[in-house]
């Protein structure tokens, strides 16, 4: 399970010290596999397979294609509940309709017939309601998977399915450790599922040295791992630090954005976490406050008293239970705010530099003369280069938006909601935002690699720069929330796929479409089955054995100019409470034919996690000479407990994603523009590309034939462009 974790983490296999011998024919059997879902061998991962006897071979290929399948979305089956979808489905009454009829009619009794109801019969049965639910044939699959591919033909190639390279890697334990590296480097923090594999690699890897681990809730998964084996904590330097390794030791939120519930810790393990609370300064005693009530629960089984060599931790419990007072250091800067002194005020908070610059916005809208924004740019001059290079693209995100006046305000949170609201607030002053936005620019520039040659896919310049793992999903060529990414192909076709854990489960997927000023055109869904030639495949209410919804799209007859998919929870469990639940999209040609799911034609796959009812992964956009935009959201929406129809929201969604469509992000075209004031040379890359040194490749994805010594910067390893 190692090998397929890393093949789906790095799209990398791991070499196999296998016996040698000759697994030729292994080697061209896994090629053909990899192909028929999207994917192709790299020349050195074929010479290296064909090199191993064929029993060490085909465990390596078994391996390979198990991994590159699940990624795509392709280790389950996707039955659809129309069988003959995107053909001869039904308009929603007529359906409904035809499952009344048979309800309706008595049970054959002999060789007699059944009896049709008459239209009187049926209009009296919908006069008095009627639970689709409880009719026999609604929401239940009629046939099996094996009998849907029977009644379609094979996908015809037509030569513009994805392939995607998966290439040869360094051994298990070098993979394993440099993939450990790697996760806990990271400049930005990850998401749920890299935070589980960063927590299992710690514990394969107790011995390999880590450089650094810049941000703290991944510095927390590391020292929990080494709480348990009864080592002492690395770089802990807040009160907080110490907070998460006990939640997270003990099955809580790393983060400390939910009420975490604390284990019973053993002596030793008590022994470093009073160790290391004691190493925390009392200058930082001032934090304990925005965190009183989990420290205080984590005292109560610490028994701090029973530490007398610790007193600095002691002290940590006792500002906890208020029995000392210290004043925090955003409270020394509300003082001064209060008192209308804002050079004071970014005095106080230029001693906690991140705290200084995300302030920075309410410091200058505070400033009422030139002299406090010089005050104010003096301050942020000196700290810059002690602020994190993911607070500072931050910043220069935000500032970029802050010079006009009116729109809207867009809050995405930690755990993927959003909500939008009125911005009521002055706008910056030009002249200020530019001088600010100079210096960050300057220290990125200092920051940023000088590379000999930078060779760039233009396909990933309107790609957003990852800030937060907490704003995409796991999955396949998933892309930072703001994202965007060209739709290629004549028909677009959405999936949603999920299994039930314990009780029924119904997700339902809907497309809202909109209009170029995002007012209402229509909407496909269970209630409605067709809108034009879009079409849905049919209301699966239950998922025991898991279950799939299709919306087909052919994109050159929509008069929408925004399609937005949502998957809704109608009843059940949540999309964080499932065994498996996804989302993802295919492109195809009508030519091609094919089942419902065609793995080649999958163009992304994306888990879904987040803990709303509705969840609005991304949207598709027209611009005006017709070519379609994806954009990703990475959203959920709180949404009614049960019975959520797409309906009841269409207002709420269309004044979000309008919001997050105008909203402008830190991209890589501009880190590119950064990039280039360092790099020796900078090419745009092309297919037909080839290159006689190493390079450091920027893209989407990695291809095939780059020189050895290459570095490849891809959707798998995008944080590493985030400055330290």
């Amino acid at each position: 399970m190692r090998t397929q974790a890393i093949i789906r983490r790095t799209l990398r296999v791991p070499r196999v010290d296998g016996e040698p011998g000759d697994g030729a024919a292994v080697a061209r059997q896994l090629d053909i596999a990899l192909v028929k879902v999207g994917f192709t061998a790299a020349r050195d991962l074929l010479e290296h397979v064909s090199g191993l006897a064929p029993a060490a071979a085909t465990g390596l290929a078994r391996e390979v294609v198990d991994a590159v399948r699940e990624l795509v979305g392709a280790h389950v089956e996707h039955n659809s509940y129309f069988i003959n979808f995107p053909n001869r489905v039904p308009d929603t009454v007529e359906f409904w309709a035809k499952c009344l009829r048979e309800a309706l009619a008595p049970a054959e009794r002999g060789r007699w017939r059944k009896r049709v109801p008459t239209d009187d019969e049926l209009r009296a049965r919908l006069g008095a309601g009627v639970d689709l639910l409880s009719l026999p044939r609604y929401g239940r699959y009629q046939h099996t998977f094996a009998e849907l591919l029977a009644a379609h033909d094979e996908l015809v190639a037509l030569g513009a399915e994805r392939i995607t390279v998966v290439h040869l890697g360094d051994s298990l334990d070098a993979e394993t450790s440099a993939l450990y590296v790697a996760l806990a480097g990271s400049t930005t923090p990850l998401g749920e599922v890299d935070l589980e594999l960063l927590a299992e690699l710690a514990r394969l890897c107790p011995s390999t040295e880590l450089p650094d681990v810049p941000v703290r809730e991944n510095k927390a998964v590391i020292n929990a791992v080494r709480l348990a084996g009864g080592r002492p904590l690395i770089g802990v330097d807040t009160v907080a630090d110490v907070l998460r390794v006990a939640c997270q030791a003990s099955g809580g939120d790393v983060t400390l954005q939910q009420t975490s519930r604390f284990r019973r810790f053993r002596r030793p393990e008590r022994r470093v976490l009073m160790a290391a609370l004691n190493s925390v300064t009392g200058g930082k005693l001032g934090d304990v406050a925005r965190h009183r009530e989990p420290l205080k629960r984590l005292g109560e089984g610490l028994h701090p008293h029973e530490y007398p060599a610790y007193p600095h931790a002691q002290e940590v419990f006792a500002v906890a239970r208020g029995e000392r007072t210290v004043r925090s250091l955003a409270a020394r800067a509300e003082l001064a705010f209060a008192a209308g002194d804002v050079v004071r005020a970014a005095e106080v908070l230029g001693s906690a530099p991140a705290m200084f610059m995300r302030s920075l916005d309410r410091l200058l809208r505070s400033c009422a003369t030139e002299s406090e924004v010089d005050s104010v740019a003096d301050v942020a001059a000196l700290v810059l280069d002690s602020v994190s290079g993911r607070v500072l693209c931050s910043v220069r995100e935000h500032l970029a938006t802050r010079t006009g006046t009116g729109g809207a305000r867009v809050f995405p949170t930690r755990s993927r909601r959003a909500w939008v609201t009125q911005d009521t607030r002055d706008p910056l002053p030009r002249a200020a935002v530019d001088r600010i936005t100079s210096l960050i620019d300057a220290e990125l520039i200092d920051r940023l690699p000088a590379y000999e040659h930078l060779v760039v896919d233009p396909a990933v310049l309107d790609v957003a720069i990852p800030l937060s793992g907490k704003a995409t999903e796991d999955g396949f060529a998933v892309l930072p929330r703001g994202s965007r990414t060209r739709v290629d192909g004549s028909v677009l076709r959405m999936f949603t796929y999920w299994r039930q854990t314990r009780e029924r489960t119904d997700f339902d997927l809907g497309a809202l479409l909109l209009d170029d000023h995002f007012g209402y055109l229509g909407h496909v869904s269970w209630t409605n089955t067709k809108d034009g030639l879009i079409t849905y495949s049919g209301d699966v209410t239950e998922a025991p054995s898991g279950a799939t919804e299709f919306i087909d799209i052919p994109l050159g007859s929509v008069s929408a100019a925004h399609i937005v998919p949502q998957v809704s929870v109608y009843a059940g469990e949540g999309f964080d409470e499932v065994a498996e639940s996804m989302f993802g999209w295919m492109t195809r040609e009508p030519a091609q034919r094919g089942a419902p799911f065609e793995p080649r034609t999958v163009r992304t796959r994306s888990g879904m996690r987040g803990a709303g009812r509705v969840a609005l992964p991304v949207m598709f956009s027209r611009d005006a000479s017709g070519a379609w935009t994806a954009t990703w959201l990475h959203l959920y929406l709180n949404g009614s407990p049960t019975f959520r129809q797409l309906e009841s929201n269409r207002m709420s969604t269309a004044l979000l994603v309008r919001n997050l469509l105008r909203r402008r992000y830190f991209t890589i075209g501009y880190l590119v523009t950064l990039l280039r004031a360092k790099a020796g040379k900078v090419t745009l890359w092309r297919d037909q590309d080839r290159f006689d040194a190493p390079v450091v490749f920027l893209g989407l994805h990695r291809p095939d034939g780059l020189p050895a010594g290459s570095t490849a910067i891809t959707t798998e390893n995008l944080n590493l462009l985030v400055p330290r």
